[in-house]
């Protein structure tokens, strides 16, 4: 069985789109299904930028791949079968939110996994 990489990153200021499956979340998406509000931050990217990596770092089996001065990318392993899910922030300094998009790399449906996921480092973010 051969796995083939999803592609992650931003083209021209967006993120990939979700494919049609459910199990991908994205502040970026046009569908209900898909669909998740940005996180708003006051003061500056640099420091929202901050309390994400450290909320990255305190998450289980979560590797933060990328880090450039806008984006970062992180892998999320799956509890129970070690699936990968790949985890995007873009934040946006001018509107004062992160953009975000989560999804499992394989699989049809993530059981929510995904948003629940997003939803729970929001709370954090809020809460740090």
């Amino acid at each position: 069985m051969v796995k083939t990489q999803k592609p992650v990153g931003i083209v021209d200021g967006k993120f990939y789109p979700c494919p049609n499956t459910p199990n991908c979340v994205s502040t970026q998406a046009t569908d209900a299904k898909h669909k998740i509000s940005p996180i708003s931050y006051s003061g500056t990217m640099s420091e929202a930028k901050e309390k994400i990596i450290k909320i990255l770092n305190s998450l289980k089996r979560t590797k933060i791949i990328t880090n450039t001065e806008n984006y970062i990318h992180a892998e999320v392993r799956t509890a129970t079968f070690k699936f990968v899910d790949d985890v995007e922030f873009l934040f946006d300094d001018s509107e004062k939110i992160i953009q975000f998009r989560s999804r499992a790399r394989s699989g049809h449906s993530d059981m929510g996994v995904n948003r629940k996921r997003m939803e729970k480092i929001r709370e954090m973010f809020i809460d740090k």
